[in-house]
């Protein structure tokens, strides 16, 4: 079984929506109420989505997962939960990261109890830059900016530095 990242077609979306659904409820644990989950085809925040470049997982013909990239915002990454710990979440984010449009720095917006998620990122390269308290569907929750510079692929510096 191989899995490769390929760009999203209109196809793509019931699986697309599958995955979010079946991840999401991790994402919320320990974070907000789990009464905050919304099925990804139900929720306004699609749109975003859709406005997006999105990459999705496939292996053997299935979408497994998938990443979304909003000039320099990485707004969306999941993962089937069968699939987790394969990889499949750190290729979605390697190529999110290549395909930023802001050369300075990639960021997104992580639930502060998901571990693995913040993990994954610092791994790649992801800071802490802010922690503020926000509401999702009407519930409380902390919420992490993390930001990524980008590099001088030549020099590995970043492009600050020069």
């Amino acid at each position: 079984m191989i899995m490769k990242i390929r760009d999203y077609v209109a196809a793509d979306w019931e699986s697309v929506c599958r995955v979010h659904d079946a991840a999401r409820p991790d994402e919320l644990a320990g974070s907000c109420d789990p009464r905050a989950f919304v099925p990804l085809a139900k929720d306004p925040e699609s749109e975003e989505l859709l406005r997006s470049r999105i990459f999705v997982a496939e292996e053997d013909g299935e979408v497994i997962g998938f990443a979304a990239v909003d000039d320099s915002y990485l707004s969306f990454l999941y993962v089937h939960p069968v699939h987790y710990r394969k990889g499949v979440g750190r290729a979605l984010l390697q190529k999110s990261i290549e395909a930023a449009t802001d050369n300075a720095e990639l960021w997104t917006i992580v639930l502060s109890e998901n571990v693995a998620a913040i993990a994954l990122y610092r791994s790649e390269g992801f800071e802490e830059v802010a922690r503020f308290d926000s509401k999702n569907e009407g519930y409380p929750v902390t919420c992490i900016r993390m930001a990524r510079k980008s590099t001088c692929e030549p020099c590995g510096k970043s492009d600050a530095s020069g």
